[in-house]
Parts: structure tokens; C-alpha cells; sequence
């Protein structure tokens, strides 16, 4: 019998970097156990280029990333809710996040970054990095068993491995 997947979903006020390089690395590495979608309070309407090609040059698909409301999503039963930016975690989310398991992985904008190409490179691939690091420790945990509050401790946790 097919298990339930784990509805999550990615939050970040522009949802144009980091929320869309979580929602591809979680859909890629957690495939067979969760879905991911990514949603900001107040997206852009565009994902950032440098977040697509830092995808790209990792291997990981880019077919269906898009910057889009969290009002859009409204229809999906969430399971987790993860913020990646300040301004996401602190607003006030629409009521039907309100019974998702919270979890904060904040990390600086990588749509911030400035100088030449390889270096505004890097700053993504850093960002994309520590993304990775999170999903794979988020991976390694039993989260089908884990009671909420035991997943809770533990979303924070992951949140703050560099």
C-alpha cells in the first residue's frame, strides 16, 4: 500500500530564491516521501534567474518553479510549514496554515548578492548548500512517526545547521 506523502510548504515574502531552491531541492531529494510547494506573502511574480541557473549547475530540475501567493495554495492540506526569510516567519499566515507543524530556516537573500557573476554564483550556491544540508537532515528523521511537537524541536533544530 502507498503511504501518504507529507504535504510541505516553503515560505519567503518575494518567493523567488530561497523558498524556490527549497521546494526543488525537497521535491528531488524527499520525491518518495514528501511534496514540497514554495509561496510568498508578497511573491515578485518572477523567480530570480541566478536562483534557476544555481539549480541547473547542481543537477536539479527547474520545470514548474514559479513565484506565486500563498492565497493560490489555498486548496493543499499542509503537513509542515517552513519559513526561510525573518519577514515571512513573523507575518500572520492565512487560516488554512494554521494547523501545520512550524519550523524557521532562516538564511540570508541571495538575490542580495553583488559583484561579478562568479561571485553572485557563489552566494547562490551557498545559499543552495545550506538548503541542502537542512532537507537532508530533515530526511533523516522518522517525521511519518514523529508526534508534532517532536517534529517541532526538531524543525528548529534543522534550522539552524550551516
Amino acid at each position: 500500500m502507498k503511504r501518504k506523502l507529507i504535504n510541505m510548504l516553503v515560505l519567503c515574502t518575494g518567493n523567488s530564491c530561497r523558498s524556490i531552491l527549497a521546494e526543488a531541492l525537497l521535491n528531488h531529494l524527499g520525491s518518495d516521501r514528501l511534496r514540497a510547494w514554495s509561496a510568498g506573502s508578497h511573491p515578485t511574480g518572477k523567480v530570480n534567474p541566478h536562483a534557476l541557473e544555481a539549480l541547473r549547475r547542481h543537477g536539479l530540475p527547474t520545470e514548474g518553479l514559479s513565484s506565486k501567493s500563498w492565497d493560490a495554495l489555498g486548496d493543499v492540506v499542509f503537513d509542515i510549514l517552513i519559513t526561510v526569510c525573518a519577514d515571512a516567519a513573523g507575518e500572520t499566515c492565512p487560516a488554512y496554515l494554521s494547523q501545520a507543524i512550524r519550523g524557521h530556516w532562516g538564511l540570508p537573500d541571495p538575490a542580495n548578492a553583488t559583484g561579478t557573476l562568479a561571485e553572485i554564483d557563489a552566494v547562490f550556491d551557498a545559499a543552495l548548500e545550506t538548503l541542502e544540508n537542512r532537507v537532508r537532515a530533515l530526511l533523516a528523521l522518522p517525521i511519518e512517526q514523529m508526534s508534532s511537537a517532536e517534529l517541532s524541536v526538531e524543525l528548529e533544530r534543522i534550522g539552524k545547521i550551516a
